[in-house]
């Protein structure tokens, strides 16, 4: 004679728990930990000795209100200090650059403010004239690992560094600086 199933629902009922705290873990996004502890309800409604129907009633409904209730408010709490910096690409949009090699329509290159170098290609509509060497540019957008960029209007553009243009592998001279153990000789002489 088989045994009657029923009595060992809380069995189920453990089973289930663990398998969303599992998952709770994999995701992180506190859905299955609120479906979880709603399934705590229908554990508590078998071992009061509820009908099965009954169990799944109040742990539907347990979990439902966790979800709507608690679930947004551990959010917020959670995501409340997160910082909004933006990071990896998304840093680089409308960071500011000076071609190193001619841009054409074929690209070119340009270096930008935080010291990388990257491909680059002028953003469609303004590949007609190509941009000398240490010519401003404002990257657009990323594309794998070519940067799409705009050229800065000359008007708007700060007053030309005046160690010249940046190139890649070149550094533009500078006026020697006083050395300061000794201001008789020059920093470039020791």
């Amino acid at each position: 004679m088989m045994p009657d199933l029923v009595q060992y629902m809380w069995i189920v009922w453990l089973v289930f728990i663990v398998i969303c705290v599992i998952i709770e873990v994999i995701t992180l996004e506190f859905t299955f930990l609120m479906i979880a502890i709603g399934s705590l309800g229908g554990l508590g409604t078998q071992l009061a000795g509820g009908p099965w129907w009954l169990q799944i009633i109040v742990a539907f409904l347990f979990a439902l209100l966790l979800l709507f209730v608690v679930r947004p408010i551990l959010l917020r709490a959670t995501r409340k200090g997160a910082d909004l910096t933006p990071t990896n690409l998304d840093a680089l949009s409308g960071m500011a650059g000076r071609v190193v090699i001619e841009l054409g329509e074929h690209g070119g290159q340009v270096k930008l403010a935080n010291g990388e170098t990257w491909t680059a290609l002028l953003v469609q509509g303004h590949d007609a004239v190509p941009l000398p060497i240490g010519a401003r540019v404002t990257v657009a957008s990323i594309s794998g690992s070519t940067a799409h960029v705009l050229p800065v209007p000359v008007a708007s553009a700060p007053p030309p560094d005046p160690s010249g243009p940046v190139t890649p592998d070149v550094v533009a001279p500078t006026a020697a600086a006083p050395n300061p153990v000794n201001p008789n000789e020059s920093s470039a002489t020791s």
